[in-house]
């Protein structure tokens, strides 16, 4: 069975590609590589011993996208490519609309032309906004806090309007929580284009002495120790609950929030980063960041039970598997 992943060169997505070589599936890659490296493709294959066919296209492009169809008998697809940066998308609200709501109206717009009915969306816990927390799938989605959240949102609601009008279109929606850590190879982990917009792999560099501090946004939230809550989930939990998404995917529409359930603040994950590797972490408190909130983490009981998933990688598992990384990486631009 050949899947379609879009993104599939980046931080999530080529986990989730290894996981489903490891599954049985093929796996087809798109990616545009800005904010990847072409280099997770030959680590793919070298982890897997499998081949893939690689397209550096940019998903928002029809035609190119149309082509790929074309020429291979994609069965499914898994859209975990987009742009992700909470701030940066205060900061630039257009650019994040255009990319992250066409690249799925393509993609979407691609399987009902190719009849290819399996579709597994990317999505993530901001569209939950500012709700109770624990969150949980049937909770109504609120306005988020920034642009990213709403473009996951829209295109949420975009995909539940699409099944209702072609009935053997089925979506699986997964909200996701943080993901961290690294494949256990420590040959394919996060590796950001420039200045790290997520926590872990600053915390790594930090570690390396790649920067003088962690900046930690906010000591003065309403949780235990002031800093921001998330729900910490080790990368290749999450591509096996994408694997476990497509392969129990039914008629209609589904969502799942894929997390451990648990949240830990920023200084109790800086502190099992320390504990885990035996290293120190410098940092400072600073200003909140824009678009954060207080406390994210899920209800993963749904996932639990009907896709018959559950994380099982600890924090310390994600500490340990994201410093093997930054240990064997060497930065260099490709």
């Amino acid at each position: 069975m050949e899947i379609l992943v879009s993104g599939g060169a980046g931080y999530i997505g080529s986990h989730t590609c290894i996981a489903l070589i490891e599954a049985g599936y093929s796996v087809v890659v798109v990616d545009n590589l800005t904010n990847s490296k072409r280099d997770s493709i030959e680590t793919i294959k070298t982890i897997t011993s499998h081949d893939i066919p690689f397209y550096e296209i940019d998903v928002t492009n029809k035609q190119a996208v149309e082509h790929i169809f074309k020429n291979h008998k994609i069965q499914g697809v898994i859209h975990c490519a987009g742009l992700k940066a909470v701030g940066e998308s205060v900061e630039k609200p257009l650019t994040y609309y255009e990319n992250n709501i066409v690249s799925t109206l393509v993609l979407a717009n691609c399987c009902l032309k190719f009849g290819v009915n399996q579709f597994v969306f990317s999505s993530s816990a901001t569209v939950y906004g500012e709700n109770e927390v624990p969150f949980v799938e049937t909770m109504d989605v609120l306005p988020t806090t920034n642009p990213y959240g709403e473009t996951k949102a829209i295109c949420e609601r975009i995909l539940n309007d699409i099944v209702r009008a072609n009935s053997l279109f089925s979506v699986s929606i997964l909200r996701y929580f943080n993901p961290v850590g690294a494949h256990e190879s420590g040959l394919i982990g996060e590796a950001p284009n420039g200045t790290p917009n997520n926590l872990m792999p600053y915390i790594t560099q930090v570690a390396k002495r790649r920067h003088q501090f962690l900046s930690i946004f906010g000591n003065d939230y309403p949780t235990l120790d002031g800093t921001g809550v998330r729900d910490y989930i080790h990368v290749m939990d999450l591509a096996e609950g994408h694997v476990a998404a497509l392969s129990r995917i039914r008629k209609g529409i589904q969502i799942y929030n894929l997390g451990t359930g648990q949240g830990t603040s920023v200084l109790e994950l800086v502190k099992a980063f320390e504990v885990a590797n035996g290293v120190c972490i410098p940092f400072k408190i600073v200003d909140r960041r824009p678009g954060d909130i207080a406390a994210c983490y899920a209800d993963v009981q749904k996932a639990n039970r009907e896709l018959e998933w559950i994380a099982r990688r600890d924090v310390k598992k994600m500490c340990e598997d994201a410093w093997k990384f930054e240990q064997n990486y060497n930065h260099q631009v490709v």
